[in-house]
């Protein structure tokens, strides 16, 4: 296991092996992490890039992408050109793997900058691949969570304000014109989609994210 730090000395390190590989997995909870995965050109400043030259590209996020429009535009675009992308609630070990052979976890951030294990034990490299297997398989697709969230995407920004007004459930229900219980479910998922714990954490995030 090698442990490198910062994206520029993976990029010098790794580039070569993303633009050979077969197959790519990758999990993120955002699309800060994995910053060299992405292409150099966004598609609203010229051509998207035509397909995925026949490689196989899995692409594993958190909801929260999807209630940032910039985000959510990249993330369908990576679906549009051909990576099969989805949607977990639950916790990530962010994480690349190459041709089953390689594999990138990202670490903490100290001082502004972010360290990267490189793996290329098997027994270790196995554990990796079967953790990500079973994230991929418990995931929704793009499109069937994207529907799901288009709801929760549109009471954002009405629950944020009732959030930070400290008003009680049942009054910002009723506001709402929602049952009780089905406001606290709509807040409940919502915190998910943010990736928070509390109600004051997802006000934060959101406030992070411009939804507020």
């Amino acid at each position: 296991m090698t442990v490198v730090r910062g994206t520029d000395e993976l990029f010098a390190r790794s580039a070569h092996l993303f633009e050979s590989a077969e197959d790519i997995a990758c999990a993120a909870n955002d699309l800060h992490t994995w910053a060299i995965t992405r292409p150099a050109r966004d598609a609203d400043h010229g051509p998207p890039p035509q397909g995925t030259g026949g490689k196989r590209i899995r692409k594993l996020y958190r909801p929260g992408v999807l209630l940032d429009p910039a985000t959510a535009h990249h993330v369908r675009n990576a679906a549009r050109i051909g990576a099969d992308v989805r949607i977990t609630p639950d916790e990530l070990n962010e994480t690349i793997i190459l041709d089953r052979r390689m594999a990138i976890l990202a670490g903490d951030v100290t001082a502004g900058v972010r360290s990267y294990s490189v793996v290329t034990l098997p027994e270790v490299l196995q554990g990796i691949m079967s953790l990500f297997e079973a994230a991929w398989r418990g995931a929704a697709e793009l499109a069937v969570y994207d529907a799901r969230l288009d709801e929760i995407r549109q009471l954002a920004p009405s629950i944020l304000d009732l959030l930070n007004s400290g008003c009680k459930d049942e009054v910002a229900a009723r506001s709402l014109g929602l049952g009780l219980r089905t406001y606290r479910r709509r807040v409940a998922e919502l915190m998910t989609a943010l990736g928070a714990s509390s109600r004051f954490q997802a006000g934060a995030r959101a406030r992070e994210l411009g939804l507020v």
